[in-house]
């Protein structure tokens, strides 16, 4: 410990701890075999990180209360699995190798694409531990030995396999449809997408009639795609246009005819009621193109540059051609007029670029595969936690479309789907490197050059990991034989909302699908972590709290105990230093206690070797249970706020405020609540694991470093019967000191009184026994129990009792006059603040903030007034 103490240093413990609880295998699924239970699995998959990332607030939130979790279970007797793993993150980690190469002035086609990936795997070894390196400053316990990366050999396998099925059975297809296509990363699925709303313009463009009789005036937001236009659309409502349907129009510059068409699909009040139809652009535009027969003109190549389509512009990137593309409208005669317009527009969630709907040929997982995993949710075999994200979840899939799997980049699974150069046969296999062409036997095999999504292999993390479709790579080290019956479906999953569509909704219908039952009981969605004032983080604000920042500034213990503390079901945790400091406070008020007990014994038993005699021990344990009751049963409800509640009001409210005060009234008690205490701190290992265990040792007289066992592995308290009638006399006693001390402050009496008289409601409880500590704390020489109101004293009543202190012998001068001078100031401000009040013109113009604090005021100054009359009425007889 350091020279200071009474302030706890977390320097040196936690990363001692914690390399002997690894190094012990205490994380792993046997460390607690002393106390396993038969039939008790428990299991939890941790979100794999990217390979790229680095430790963030939300990973903390997440891995702590996935920790709480695990930590728990592990106590309480179950076989436990906390799955660690990382994601390969295709479109995040290839973007980062290539910046890399950029910077050395070569790009990943000149180097190739054995070479590229080359480079990958040496980033993935360089970057892939970091985070996890990370995770251990926060304390986490996941079953370190058998950490899984969604491209090892293993989840490879497991992979192709998975494709394999699904093409088999037709789930999925390859087919030309209309993808989310960011023209530096390729292909994105719908959810990829990031909406933000755009200062743009809308172009108003004259496209003359083909009969030469005048024009209609076509609205857009994208001029530069109208090379793409194969019609013009109006409402076949529209009477100022139902005499052009069917004429025909010619493109401005280029003089394509396209035909004037009718479609249902046409807001008659946006811009003009006519709108330009390009099928192969706008996925509004490809149905209305499907309907009508429409041709699909691409104009436009996968890298955003115009094609042939586009006369004179091709060449130019699709966002510079616009303005010049205008340009050449207006001074050809064809620009209407321009005007602002806020609008949305949809970027890639990886590089920020603009996405632009394209049609591409694309592998597909058909929207069907869904709809048992619905049914089983809906069924009540899977709960959410909060229980709304049921209807986010339902809401979406029914409006599930088919995903998008292919991504064109290097990094990733490669589909496993070969092409015979000779006949032309498609087919899929498991095996990653086929000899022949299984229709004509031909060696000339060309391997599709896509990549699988990333979310693909994420999809099959909660089965994959347990051994699923891994042949017999990793067996007996990464996952054993009987992982699956013992630990799918996995017992709960603890994750941000903000993956309910990327991830989680795809590891259910996945899961239900391949294994018939889903993949998690229960799903528990946590909400951000945002600012003090509730702002969202970002490094463009300067708000950004890294954790392992708040780590080295306040401990790992404080972290952890705030994030539980603040995680209420539901909504957003608003994080901020002075919280953090809050809960440090906490961690010294532990620490503190402990050096209390040390200094009256040397070392406590374990509860269970002692038994409790005195009256404070027999409370303070009855005391404990409760708590034990509530912090399991919030623990299980996954209300993780109110279990953290529980244990500060219990450790701080009770044993510290009260436990060790009124034990100075009875030495006899310490042994006793050390015991407790020590027990006490396995209840609050799972927040706190480093003063838990620090502390337990402390107070055993052992040495975790010298061989001593873990708390960590100690059974958890389960004890829940109370005493009740101990519980109502210490309930009366802590209630007659705090009334005697706000008796005494009525009479500005500081320090021991002769004498105090108090009348108990309840005439059948009898606190004889319990005098020594009304006596000690509230500092009175003698108590008396009286059944009737003692004349000339000064009363306090509470709840249950009333309390006197005789007024003989105070001199009451000065008392009384500081009251009557308080009583002339709040009289005074409280004539000022009614007149404003009753000022209309005032109560009308004012900020209605400033009329409510001034009604707040005016009642807090009435209530004083009243008190401080009572104190006078009660002071001068």
């Amino acid at each position: 410990m350091s020279e200071n103490k009474s302030v706890y240093n977390p320097q040196d413990t936690e990363q001692k701890y914690y390399k002997i609880w690894e190094k012990r295998g205490y994380f792993e699924i046997e460390g607690n075999k002393a106390i396993q239970e038969d039939g008790k699995d428990f299991c939890i998959m941790m979100p794999p990180p990217n390979v790229t990332g680095v430790l963030h607030i939300g990973h903390a939130l997440t891995f702590t209360l996935q920790d709480i979790m695990t930590r728990y279970k592990r106590m309480d007797g179950y076989r436990t699995l906390w799955q660690p793993g990382l994601d390969h993150a295709g479109i995040a980690t290839q973007n980062v190798v290539e910046k890399q190469l950029l910077a050395e002035g070569k790009t990943k086609e000149e180097i190739g694409r054995e070479a590229f990936l080359q480079k990958v795997w040496e980033w993935k070894a360089y970057s892939g531990g970091e985070i996890f390196n990370q995770m251990r400053h926060l304390g986490i316990s996941p079953a370190w030995s058998r950490e899984r990366f969604t491209m090892d050999e293993g989840l490879k396998h497991a992979v192709r396999k998975m494709f394999v099925k699904l093409y088999e059975e037709g789930l999925i297809v390859r087919g030309n449809y209309m993808v989310n296509w960011c023209t530096h990363d390729g292909a994105l699925s719908d959810i990829e997408v990031e909406y933000e709303d755009h200062a743009g313009k809308l172009y108003h463009i004259r496209y003359p009639l083909s009969d030469g009789s005048g024009h209609v005036i076509v609205a857009t937001t994208r001029p530069e795609t109208y090379f793409g236009d194969t019609a013009v659309m109006v409402h076949p409502e529209d009477e100022r246009y139902k005499d052009l349907i069917g004429k025909k129009v010619k493109l401005p510059l280029i003089d394509r005819e396209i035909e004037i068409i009718a479609d249902e699909h046409v807001d008659m009040e946006f811009g003009t009621g006519v709108v330009k139809v390009t099928p192969a652009h706008d996925p509004n535009d490809y149905e209305v193109g499907k309907r009508h027969n429409l041709a699909f003109i691409t104009c436009f190549d996968e890298k955003g540059y115009l094609n042939d389509e586009c006369g004179d512009f091709k060449g130019l990137e699709r966002l510079e051609a616009r303005d010049k593309v205008v340009e050449a409208l207006d001074e050809a005669g064809f620009i209407e007029k321009i005007e602002e317009h806020t609008h949305q527009v949809g970027h890639c969630y990886r590089c920020k670029n603009v996405v632009e709907p394209y049609i591409s040929k694309q592998w597909f997982v058909k929207k069907e595969i869904a709809d048992e995993a619905v049914k089983k949710v809906n069924d009540g075999e899977s709960k959410f936690f909060p229980p709304h994200w049921i209807n986010s979840f339902n809401a979406w899939m029914s409006e599930l479309r088919d995903w998008c799997i292919s991504r064109q980049l290097w990094w990733g699974h490669q589909i496993p789907v070969f092409y015979c150069d000779d006949c032309g046969h498609e087919f899929a296999t498991e095996e990653e490197h086929p000899d022949a062409c299984p229709k004509c036997g031909s060696k000339n095999l060309t391997q599709d050059p896509d990549v699988l999504d990333t979310w693909f292999s994420s999809g099959l993390w909660p089965f994959s990991t347990l051994g699923w479709g891994n042949g017999d790579w990793g067996k007996g080290e990464l996952w054993n034989e009987d992982d699956l019956k013992h630990f799918y479906p996995n017992s709960m999953l603890i994750t941000g909302f903000d993956i309910l569509f990327f991830w989680v909704a795809r590891m259910m219908f996945m899961g239900v699908h391949e294994m018939k039952e889903v993949p998690f009981y229960d799903i528990y969605l946590h909400a951000l972590v945002r600012d003090e004032h509730g702002h969202k983080m970002s490094k463009s604000k300067g708000n950004v709290i890294d954790p392992l920042d708040m780590i080295e500034e306040f401990n790992a213990d404080t972290l952890r105990f705030t994030l539980a503390a603040l995680a209420v079901q539901g909504r957003d945790i608003r994080l901020s230093k002075e919280k953090l400091g809050q809960y440090r406070n906490f961690t010294n008020k532990l620490y503190n206690a402990s050096r209390f007990l040390l200094m009256n014994e040397s070392n406590f038993p374990d509860l269970a070797d002692i038994e409790i005699k005195t009256d404070l021990g027999r409370y303070m344990f009855s005391r404990f249970k409760l708590a034990t009751k509530e912090v399991r049963d919030n623990i299980d409800a996954y209300r993780f706020n109110d279990a953290a509640m529980a244990l500060y009001r219990f450790f701080w409210g009770e044993f510290c405020d009260w436990g060790i005060e009124l034990s100075k009234a009875e030495k006899e008690s310490i042994k006793e609540l050390g015991a407790i205490y020590k027990e006490s701190l396995k209840l609050l290992h799972p927040f706190m694991p480093f003063i838990s265990e620090h502390l337990y040792h402390e107070l055993s007289g052992t040495s975790l470093e010298e061989g001593a066992e873990s708390i960590m592995i100690m059974r958890y308290p389960n004890d829940t019967s109370r005493d009740e009638a101990i519980e109502s006399v210490f309930a009366l006693v802590i209630e007659a000191i705090v009334s005697i001390r706000r008796a005494k402050a009525t009479v500005d009496i500081g320090g021991e009184i002769e004498r105090v008289a108090i009348k108990l409601n309840d005439t059948s409880i009898d606190l004889e026994s319990a005098k020594k500590y009304i006596q000690r704390l509230a500092r009175v020489k003698e108590v008396a129990f009286v059944e009737e109101k003692e004349p000339n004293s000064v009363a306090d009543v509470s709840d249950n009792l009333e309390v006197y202190i005789p007024l003989e012998g105070i001199d009451l001068a000065p008392i009384i006059a500081r009251l009557e001078n308080q009583k002339a100031k709040l009289e005074k401000e409280i004539a000022k603040l009614s007149s404003m009040l009753k000022n209309e013109k005032f109560v009308a113009n004012a900020p209605a903030h400033v009329v409510e604090e001034n009604k707040k005021g005016l009642q807090a100054a009435e209530e004083k007034l009243q008190k401080v009359e009572n104190e006078l009425k009660t002071l001068q007889g």
